[in-house]
């Protein structure tokens, strides 16, 4: 389904950009595991994946940092010669509500989620114009559609990276790259782990499927619009989401 593409998938240490790795990498990806936190993390994610048979490859960046994505953007063609998959995972909450919010609260979340996700395509979309073919799938959120309370900077930035997502995809199109987005629901990863069980419970009755999300549900959806059975699906927003948002 992927076999020969060369996937980049930022914050892909843990949670849904690991998955999305493993899962791309099963398919037959070699892919580039981005990160900027925990190199022992990233390590591991690629071990797992050499172990399986695949091909695995770990570069920090810090997205938000708009010479160290073009650095970086340069390093992986230079290597591979090009880039099929771009996909747009790196992102971090500082909750809170809105009128004791930090400044840098605000600044950092939208620095990350958003101004990440633009560094990002803004290089890699060069030399998917050389190819003239491309897949960019960029992490929004159900909360960027619906908002929630103590996350305004969050969902602020995640509804930005949606506009985002559109206007990529109309100014690409015509070049054969598709540009879309998928919005999980409330997924188990690290960050909802620490959550009282009944906090969790509260959750899960929200949603109507009843249950959370898991990282490899996101990774499915993530792979197939990577894949070229999307070719025809661009500009999109695919929710992940067990019905929270209908």
């Amino acid at each position: 389904m992927l076999k020969g593409k060369t996937a980049v998938i930022t914050g892909a240490s843990r949670g849904i950009g690991r998955a999305i790795a493993i899962r791309m990498a099963k398919l037959g990806a070699q892919v580039i595991i981005n990160y900027n936190g925990s190199e022992e993390q990233a390590r591991e994610a690629q071990r797992e994946i050499v172990e399986e048979g695949g091909r695995a490859f770990v570069y920090r960046c810090d997205v938000s940092d708009f010479k160290q994505c073009e650095h970086f953007v340069k390093e992986i063609v230079e290597k591979f010669g090009r880039i099929d998959i771009l996909v747009n995972n790196a992102g971090i909450t500082k909750d809170g509500l809105l009128m004791s919010m930090s400044e840098e609260a605000f600044d950092k979340v939208l620095e990350v989620n958003l101004k990440g996700t633009f560094n990002m395509i803004r290089f890699v979309s060069r030399q998917m114009l050389k190819q003239k073919s491309g897949r960019i799938v960029n992490m929004a959120s159900v909360v960027g559609v619906s908002g929630n309370a103590g996350q305004a900077n969050y969902a602020a930035s995640k509804a930005g990276v949606i506009g985002l997502t559109k206007s990529a995809a109309k100014e690409l199109a015509s070049r054969g790259i598709t540009v879309n987005a998928i919005a999980p629901g409330y997924i188990s990863t690290d960050m909802t782990g620490q959550l009282k069980d009944e906090i969790k419970a509260q959750i899960a009755s929200t949603i109507p499927a009843g249950v959370l999300g898991d990282p490899e549900q996101v990774a499915h959806a993530a792979a197939f619009l990577a894949s070229d059975e999307a070719s025809y699906i661009t500009g999109q927003v695919l929710h992940v989401d067990g019905g929270m948002c209908m």
